[in-house]
């Protein structure tokens, strides 16, 4: 496991380098990585400039449903009023083209949102090695 501060825009490259080797060593195939490690790139970028930072955590699971890479990007910003909006296409808070949550939960097996109002946003992303039905995202 490894955990990264993210504290500005550069920090996401030493996540970005997790992400990928943690990948190689599950035998994960490139284009599921590089999906993983953009997915990563958004998340960290939000939490940049929706918080001020926070951290991201990277570490390879394997159990009954996935061999893969786990990745939690955290932080203590305002939380995510309306997670269901915000998943939606189109729908920015920050000017942007308003793809990045909704991009984020297509590219990866799993995607889950923890978020309160003032408390702070938990974002969880798995992709498996191997693409397996039944994941969640």
């Amino acid at each position: 496991m490894e955990e990264i501060p993210i504290r500005k825009r550069s920090d996401e490259e030493e996540a970005v380098r997790a992400v990928l080797c943690a990948a190689e060593e599950t035998g994960m195939d490139k284009i599921r990585a590089m999906s993983l490690a953009t997915a990563v790139v958004e998340l960290v970028t939000n939490a940049l400039i929706h918080a001020g930072g926070g951290t991201v955590t990277v570490r390879r699971i394997r159990d009954e449903r996935c061999e893969g890479v786990e990745v939690t990007v955290a932080d203590r910003g305002p939380g995510i009023e309306d997670v269901a909006l915000a998943l939606q296409d189109g729908h920015s808070t920050a000017g942007g083209l308003g793809v990045g949550l909704g991009g984020v939960r297509r590219m990866v097996d799993h995607f889950e949102v923890r978020t309160r109002k003032g408390g702070g946003t938990l974002i969880t992303i798995r992709q498996c090695a191997e693409k397996r039905d039944g994941i969640t995202g």
